[in-house]
């Protein structure tokens, strides 16, 4: 117990130190994080690292997958559905297929366990692709269209490993049944989810403690996983729906000390978290490439094959996708199809399914070509988070679709713009009525953000914090018009929300 927390304390070290030379150095934390692990398990006596299958699945992916949800806006969602759709659906079964073959014709497995590898190997990671994103320019609608793919995805794949894995450990498996596990696991999921966002943000709405509020947030992916688990249907697509209801409400349903506290404590978790998954993805490639058997020596051609058949099927079904879907053919195709292809990274999820199939078949023997499924998805995932990761971005600097830094200042010039045009509107109609002190009303104008002399008159010091707050909320509620009206994205409203939140909580302090 003593040895795993102090593995643990020393990665989420680790992923400071790289986080920081990474942000200074403008490269992706995940990738770098992998090729710190590889490195310190290259180190003469380091520990050997052994994750239990059910670890990351219960403990880290909930979290995580939460937090990747709750940055989609339910809005621009519904305006991409279409190719998230074929994308989560038909790229998933197309991949698993190619990679099934492939692992068939190069390697020793069975036919069951090529199969589990092309489900494991099948979706992209939104871990891995959030946390990837957060520093690209990209448009709103791509943005949404990447991550969530990738967080939708998981339903497909995972039904196919769960049938996959009940081949390899039994030798049968039935078409029928499969097709009908998929609707009940993803209907399932989809339903618990939003059964549980609803309840917890009735529950939410009736309290105004920002601690208990924060604990609320930190077990609702635990309980939305367990719950759906417990009925056996999908874990992730309940975490995933629930997340993306839970921030799509929040902003109504909490005021500005909750959302500081909640965002500066999830902050914290998801960055220890991401720093020990990511460090503990090449951390484990050594330990695991010592237990192979001496027929898997060439396991390192065999991961860069499967590595590059992912981009290029990817490839060849997002072209025609994004060409043709609604609302991305506005687009130029063979960047947009550069972005999306290379934006496909492996990470945390196919390395918890990989980890999460049994250690025995159903006889009670060793199930047999485990330890290189499990090698080949580590290096397919360590491979695409270095070298996809790290190339990401110059991919979309050079696609042509990066939102430039003027534009992007322009309308967030303009929003702010329209917020204080809505302020001194206020304060006018404020001054007309004659209902508070006129003198507070021009130097609220004049000094908004100043604070004033410790001499100044009681009354007036009253009127200028009702004021404030009063002004507080104008700006709020034309920052929900703009946004309503889709005169400004998601991503700005949250980061000027964030700016009035810190603005309040600093008037109650």
């Amino acid at each position: 117990m003593l040895h795993a927390v102090g593995i643990v304390l020393v990665l989420v070290v680790l992923g400071t130190a790289v986080a920081t030379f990474a942000g200074r150095w403008g490269i992706p934390a995940p990738s770098l994080l992998v090729l710190a692990g590889i490195a310190v398990a290259l180190v003469p006596g380091a520990p050997t690292v052994h994750v239990a299958p059910d670890v990351i699945a219960l403990v880290v992916l909930p979290p995580l997958l939460y937090a990747s949800a709750e940055e989609i806006s339910a809005r621009d969602l519904r305006r991409v559905w279409a190719p998230v759709l074929v994308l989560a659906l038909g790229l998933v079964l197309a991949t698993a297929a190619v990679v099934a073959s492939l692992a068939l014709a190069l390697t020793a497995l069975s036919g069951a366990m090529a199969f589990v590898l092309g489900a494991v190997l099948a979706s992209t990671d939104p871990v891995a692709v959030t946390a990837l994103g957060r520093r690209l320019p990209l448009p709103g609608r791509i943005q949404v269209l990447v991550q969530s793919e990738s967080l939708f995805n998981d339903a497909t794949s995972l039904v196919l490993f769960k049938v996959a894995v009940v081949a390899a450990a039994a030798g049968s498996v039935g078409v029928f049944g499969a097709v009908g596990k998929f609707f009940v696991l993803a209907g399932g999921g989809i339903a618990i989810g939003a059964a549980l966002a609803g309840a917890v943000a009735l529950l939410r709405s009736f309290i105004d403690d920002p601690v208990l509020e924060t604990v609320i947030a930190l077990v609702t992916p635990y309980t939305a996983y367990l719950l759906a688990e417990s009925v056996d249907v999908s874990g992730v697509t309940a975490v995933v729906v629930a997340g993306i209801v839970s921030g799509s409400v929040a902003h109504r349903i909490t005021d500005a000390h909750t959302r500081l506290h909640l965002h500066s404590v999830y902050a914290v978790v998801v960055f220890g978290l991401e720093s020990v998954v990511f460090a503990l993805i090449g951390l484990q490639l050594p330990t695991l490439v010592r237990d192979l058997g001496p027929g898997d020596a060439w396991w390192p051609l065999q991961a860069a094959v499967l590595a590059a058949a992912l981009i290029g099927v990817r490839m060849a079904w997002v072209w025609p996708t994004t060409a043709l879907a609604r609302p991305t053919r506005s687009y130029p195709t063979w960047p947009l199809t550069r972005v999306v292809t290379w934006a496909g990274t492996r990470g945390v999820m196919p390395l918890a399914a990989a980890l999460s199939i049994p250690l025995l078949a159903d006889d009670g023997t060793p199930l047999p070509g485990r330890p290189l499924v499990l090698v080949l998805t580590t290096a397919v995932v360590a491979a695409t988070l270095t070298v996809q990761g790290l190339s990401l971005a110059g991919v979309v600097k050079t696609s042509g679709l990066a939102v430039a830094p003027e534009h992007a200042a322009a309308k967030e010039e303009a929003a702010r713009a329209a917020m204080d045009q809505a302020v001194v509107e206020y304060l006018d109609d404020l001054a007309a009525t004659g209902k508070v002190n006129e003198l507070a009303v021009v130097r609220l104008r004049g000094r908004y953000a100043e604070r004033l002399d410790p001499d100044t008159d009681a009354a007036l010091l009253e009127d200028l914090a009702m004021l404030r707050r009063d002004v507080l909320s104008v700006q709020a509620a034309e920052l929900r018009r703009l946004f309503a009206e889709e005169q400004i994205g998601d991503g700005l409203r949250r980061r000027l929300q964030a700016e009035l939140d810190r603005r309040e909580a600093g008037l109650d302090a």
